[in-house]
């Protein structure tokens, strides 16, 4: 859920806009951050320059942008992705949509802005140059430093040296992969480590991959024409990516390699290599479903085998775990990182690699980013033991003040989490609501009135989810119908509110725990 200001005098730079997945779901589909900051200050508003195109990157940016329409600058993958996105929404109108390139340099108002190519688990990953009023300010972007990457489109060492020796005044550095000590491997071994595998199978194959691995995407689609299989691409976010790359002539699959989710059944099983989204077990998933039986296209049996080539986010460790017992439960060969390290390898750069990011831009000032507390302490730790004496940890909402004299905290703003239901935000009193109906169920209570709103009958009762006996049930409708008949507030201001008010208390002083939801039926 990455999403940074840059604020001068003369206006307000964004860099990235991305959402998070929620770990309870209350029908929650995603999550962006609270733009209040932002919206108070949208005459400011310059526009947004995106690293690259992860969805934690660039998710939220139709929120934002439906709120305060500006102008977006990003790398040509990127900006395919976004352009995906902003369809689903009706609302946002036309955009200015800027491609970006490698040291290219572009204004956004006095704010100068130079992208730089590094390695990442996604094709035009860049970090970003900023010159400000405050001095020149690097952003690394997710990066690693990989040699020899599979597009052979390498981090650029030179400019970041040059950068270095010109003058940084502020380093903001990827700090996810700080307690890995060295290298975190090439894409080109791990292609040889799905090739053999692949290979050495007989039925049917499923890969599950993040969708945004491009390499990793081709890397199949090559292992497939070799072995003699069919590709399926199963999933929305696959099929987006690999729509969105063969766009742009980043993946190259021909059509007499490709086949259906719809004519999957039809290919032999010897011959079919599916490539599925889901890794981190979403509900609903192409690999949930699979697992559980009720994918609508295809259906896997005993011997075929499931190869996860991506890692685990933190706090999805369970789910995965199911999703992988299901899978054996029905007799399928599983393969995921902990069997075979090699079939996946991280996007981020090590403690090793951030160091060498340190020594060659030789920063003034240095801030970690990107990763929990615990990671942006080691990162500053880090950057301290290697000399750089201004070293900052900000946790989300804390603003910091860049000069000549260099860096030092500010005042603390408002941020907070938004939580998107099909697309609209759900208000926090809804959300708490879900939550509560989650933990202790509900229980729905009827209450007859006559046109005096006075009580006309039996109040009906009926629960879900609800710890209750029938002797607790029948003490509420009793107390329910006293207080309606006697509550002075029925009495002095009669309505449907007073009515649902007495009945809420009084069902609630026997029972706290559930939502109670009270409608009021005129006879």
């Amino acid at each position: 859920m990455n999403c940074m200001a840059l604020e001068s005098p003369d206006g307000i730079l964004v860099v990235d806009c991305g959402i998070t997945f929620p770990r309870e779901k209350y029908g929650v589909d995603v999550i962006h951050p609270l733009f209040e900051y932002l919206e108070e200050r949208a005459d400011d508003l310059l526009g947004v320059v995106i690293t690259h195109g992860h969805e934690d990157h660039i998710g939220a940016l139709p929120y934002l942008l439906r709120k305060i329409p500006r102008p977006v600058w990003a790398p040509p993958y990127a900006l395919a992705l976004i352009r995906e996105r902003l369809k689903e929404f009706r609302d946002i109108p036309e955009l200015e949509l800027h491609a970006t390139a490698p040291r290219r340099r572009f204004s956004v108002g006095r704010f100068q802005v130079e992208p730089l190519r590094v390695t990442h688990s996604i094709p035009d990953a860049t970090a970003l140059a900023i010159e400000t009023p405050g001095g020149m300010v690097l952003h690394t972007g997710d990066f690693k430093l990989e040699d020899g990457p599979l597009d052979g489109e390498g981090y650029d060492r030179q400019r970041f040296e040059e950068l270095g020796r010109q003058g940084v005044s502020l380093l903001l550095s990827d700090s996810t992969n700080v307690d890995v000590l060295t290298g975190t491997g090439r894409e080109s071994e791990v292609a040889t480590a799905l090739r053999t595998l692949i290979a050495s199978k007989r039925e049917r194959v499923i890969i599950g991959i993040f969708p945004s691995n491009i390499y990793r995407m081709k890397t199949i689609g090559e292992v497939a024409r070799a072995t003699g299989r069919r590709i399926c691409l199963i999933g929305r976010s696959v099929q987006t990516h690999a729509r969105a790359a063969t766009e742009l002539g980043r993946l190259g699959f021909s059509g007499d390699l490709m086949v259906s989710p719809e004519r999957a059944r039809e290919v032999p099983r010897s011959e079919l290599l599916v490539i599925a989204a889901g890794t981190q077990a979403e509900p609903q998933s192409a690999l949930s479903r699979l697992a559980w039986g009720d994918h609508p296209r295809l259906k896997l049996n005993s011997g075929d085998a499931v190869i996860l080539s991506s890692r685990t986010i933190p706090g999805n460790d369970r789910a995965v775990w199911d999703l992988v017992c299901e899978f054996e439960r029905r007799g399928i060969d599983v393969h995921v990182g902990a069997t075979d390290p090699s079939i996946h390898v991280s996007g981020h750069a090590s403690r090793e690699e951030q160091s060498r990011m340190i020594e060659w831009v030789q920063p003034r000032a240095f801030v970690p980013i990107h990763g929990s507390y615990h990671h942006l302490m080691q990162h500053a730790k880090l950057a301290k033991n290697l000399g750089v004496r201004n070293v900052e940890l900000a946790e989300n909402g804390q603003t910091l003040m860049l000069d000549s004299h260099g860096l030092v905290p500010g005042a603390t703003v408002r941020v907070g989490r938004v939580h998107i239901d099909a697309g609209e935000e759900i208000p926090a009193e809804t959300l708490k609501e879900r939550a509560l109906m989650a933990e202790a169920g509900a229980m729905f209570l009827t209450v007859p009135v006559t046109n005096q709103w006075r009580l006309d009958g039996s109040v009906s009762i009926q629960s879900r989810g609800v710890m209750a006996s029938p002797e607790t049930v029948a003490k509420i409708r009793e107390a329910v119908e006293r207080a309606v008949r006697e509550h002075p507030s029925v009495e002095s201001r009669p309505s449907a509110e007073t009515v649902r008010d007495a009945a809420r208390r009084a069902a609630r002083r026997l029972l706290p725990g559930p939502t109670m939801v009270i409608s009021v039926e005129e006879r």
